[in-house]
């Protein structure tokens, strides 16, 4: 009796060893998941229509495929027969689907002016135009914004309760009295306020919108303050990709918008003052075909930089942001067609989860 209790001693105390050798082993080796929730690309509809953007996706190990341009445009691909498949096959792959928009043309018609001009904005003369955006002082203009949001939030709805309901691409808000004391940001920020309350009270209780900081919504809000539910999205367009963020003299590709790199990270930890870094997401251009080609087709051979992507990404995860998209536009059937190579798509989904496990 006594042999058989050393024997049974002796091999409980071998496979606590054993135990204790594989959890450390468990512990040090490199998990297959990432702390970086969101990797994804945003392409338009033609993209997504003509290439199985979900397999690729996958493949590469990215998490997330957005939509583009505008509400109208998405719906009209999504209630297609190839948008239905496209919403399959994110699905089947395990994909999250958002919809990124440039949306206050849809939710506020134009044609709304002749029995309404003070629902827009005023211009610099004093006149009201119904060029952009919309006057956010007026009561009005706000509800049916809000009203066409939650109409198109039921079609558009994203599989992971982020919203993105955009200004007008880089043009301005309004002078009339009551807004031009508000800067563009502050004036975008009432906006999506109302918008995520009102999707918060009609289509899901969670919804999150984003506050696009891009071009004129650059300079972080001070006179109003985000919402519940409201989250950074940070978008650079104007910067250089062949050198990463850590050169903060390099200057950007537009002239006449000249703007650092120095610039832009002090106009992003201002934001971040303001919204918070976990929920905050980076909009970039790393893969931005469209805007290489100046959005003209036939569509340039992307020039890809991994090292400064690899930088980058450093720079934004030290800020504590762990949400990562770019824009891909552009990179269809005829791209693939002409230029065969889209290893970048693998090489880019790669790296984010690579330094999302080095968190």
């Amino acid at each position: 009796m006594h042999f058989y209790c050393k024997k049974f001693k002796r091999i409980t105390v071998i496979y606590l060893i054993y135990l204790c050798c594989n959890f450390i082993s468990c512990v040090s080796q490199p998990t297959e998941m990432s702390s970086f929730p969101t990797r994804g690309l945003v392409l338009d509809v033609n993209d997504l229509g003509t290439v199985d953007w979900p397999k690729i996706a996958k493949e590469a190990g990215l998490t997330t495929l957005a939509t583009h341009i505008t509400p109208s445009q998405v719906v009209e691909f999504i209630q297609s027969e190839k948008g239905q498949q496209f919403l399959k096959n994110c699905k089947a792959n395990g994909i999250e689907v958002e919809h990124e928009l440039h949306a206050i043309g849809d939710l506020l018609p134009r044609e709304l002016f002749t029995q309404d001009s003070t629902l827009f904005r005023m211009d610099e003369n004093g006149r009201r135009v119904a060029d952009y955006n919309l006057c956010v002082h007026s009561p009005t203009a706000l509800q049916t914004v809000c009203d066409n949001a939650v109409k198109f939030a039921h079609i558009l709805r994203p599989t992971t309760g982020r919203y993105f309901y955009w200004i007008d691409d880089g043009s301005p808000m309004c002078r009339c009295p009551k807004c031009k004391s508000f800067s563009d940001s502050e004036q975008a920020l009432i906006l999506e306020n109302a918008i995520v309350q009102a999707l918060r009270e009609q289509v899901d209780p969670n919804a999150m919108l984003a506050h696009l900081a891009y071009i004129n919504t650059l300079e972080a809000p001070v006179k109003v303050k985000p919402a519940d539910g409201i989250f950074l999205e940070f978008a650079p367009i104007h910067r250089r990709w062949d050198k990463s963020l850590l050169d903060t003299s390099a200057t950007g590709w537009n002239s006449s918008r000249p703007i650092t790199h120095g610039q832009y990270l002090r106009y992003l930890d201002d934001n971040l003052n303001v919204f918070p870094a976990e929920t905050a997401q980076v909009l970039e251009y790393w893969l931005d075909v469209s805007l290489q080609s100046g959005w003209k087709k036939p569509a340039k051979k992307l020039e890809w930089y991994p090292k400064a992507f690899r930088e980058d990404i450093d720079v934004y995860q030290k800020r504590g942001i762990r949400h990562f998209t770019t824009f891909a536009v552009y990179i269809d059937e005829a791209y693939i067609l002409n230029h065969k190579d889209i290893s970048f798509v693998n090489e880019y989904g790669q790296i984010l989860k690579e330094q999302g496990q080095d968190n």
